[in-house]
């Protein structure tokens, strides 16, 4: 025994060193909270929420939100070609990058910084399935991205954890419930198209989630391999972030940017001139409801093309089957969080959808 050192002294060091060691944990926890919580709302703050701000009064005394992103001035779409395809590209990416780099900061903060028991009670997991999806679908009512930029988030909350039902809540909340986008389609549509949108989309984010994600039961989320946040130094949770943000890029933005050139190169045959579809009655109805989920749109691009189509001499009842399908889904997005979500629940999804978006055709029938 060393000379002046009792037992009980070594016992008192060590619940020194324990207690020491928790309030260091406590506050790297706090930080990560705190730094994670700063990049999100500077992000959304710069990409959605100053310029909503600013727009929203414009709209609401304009009526209008311009041109559709679809055949801008002309009154169909173009024909396919290598030039079409730019040109949609191009306009859709001036309409989207903020967010979409918002989206990818965000993403990247939650695995870097956010520990994942802080993030498992932000989305209330320990309180059940249902009240977990509720709470992942009020939560994305904050965010408001497009289906695309709101994947990079959705794949970074699987990878921590969050349940499957939560985590499809918060990526279809983004575009479907998207305040803003529900007034400006307040402000610019007939009244009848924000009920169907509302109706349907309230359905999809809390409802079709829950059944969906008993598809996923048993599959377990991707595990980030590296250090877990709790125990990170500030210099290795800026390396992880730096890592996570190149990583979501690489694998994410490649695959997306080819995506949106075939889909907006082809749109001529996706959407026919409107007096070809105008004729179709029914098919019409089916044929929006598939090409709407798979096409790729800015937020709240789908009300100025319903505009677009209406003056085409599109029925109400067709048109109906864009307004939720639109914005909700889109191939590009559901190849971006394949990685979160088994096959089967992304096609569960799809398919679930294309059968909202003909049931609020239906709907726009019978409120019409």
């Amino acid at each position: 025994m060393t000379a002046g050192i009792e037992p009980q002294d070594f016992g008192q060091l060590d619940e020194e060193l324990t207690a020491d060691a928790a309030r260091r944990r406590r506050r790297r926890v706090l930080v990560g909270t705190l730094v994670t919580a700063g990049v999100a709302i500077a992000a959304i703050a710069w990409a959605k929420w100053y310029p909503y701000a600013l727009k929203l009064p414009v709209v609401a005394g304009s009526h209008s939100l311009g041109n559709s992103i679809l055949s801008g001035k002309a009154s169909a779409p173009p024909s396919p070609s290598w030039n079409a395809a730019v040109d949609y590209t191009l306009g859709y990416l001036a309409s989207i990058w903020q967010a979409l780099v918002a989206g990818l900061l965000v993403a990247a903060a939650v695995e870097a910084f956010l520990p994942a028991r802080r993030l498992l009670a932000l989305f209330q997991a320990k309180r059940g399935t249902a009240a977990s999806t509720v709470c992942g679908g009020l939560l994305s009512m904050s965010s408001m991205m497009c289906t695309c930029c709101a994947a990079p988030v959705a794949l970074s909350i699987r990878r921590r954890g969050v349940p499957v039902s939560s985590a499809l809540a918060y990526w279809l909340g983004n575009p479907v419930l998207n305040p803003a986008a529900l007034a400006f389609m307040a402000f610019v549509l007939p009244w009848q198209f924000l009920a169907v949108r509302v109706g349907t989309g309230v359905v999809l984010v809390f409802g079709v989630t829950l059944l969906v994600g008993r598809l996923a039961k048993g599959k377990t989320a991707e595990s980030p391999a590296d250090e877990p946040v709790e125990a990170a130094t500030a210099a290795s949770a800026a390396l992880r972030f730096v890592k996570a943000l190149g990583r979501l890029a690489v694998r994410l933005l490649p695959e997306y940017a080819v995506v949106v050139l075939l889909l907006g190169g082809f749109r001529g045959w996706l959407f026919p001139a409107g007096g070809t579809l105008a004729s179709w009655g029914l098919l019409a109805a089916v044929l929006l409801a598939v090409v709407g989920t798979l096409f790729v749109i800015p937020t709240a691009a789908e009300i100025p093309i319903i505009g677009g189509l209406m003056a085409a001499g599109i029925g109400m009842g067709p048109l109906g089957a864009l307004v939720l399908t639109l914005p909700a889904l889109s191939l590009p997005s559901m190849l971006m969080v394949r990685r979160a979500f088994p096959s089967r629940v992304i096609v569960a999804t799809g398919l679930a959808v294309m059968a909202l978006g003909l049931v609020g055709a239906v709907a726009m029938e019978v409120l019409v």
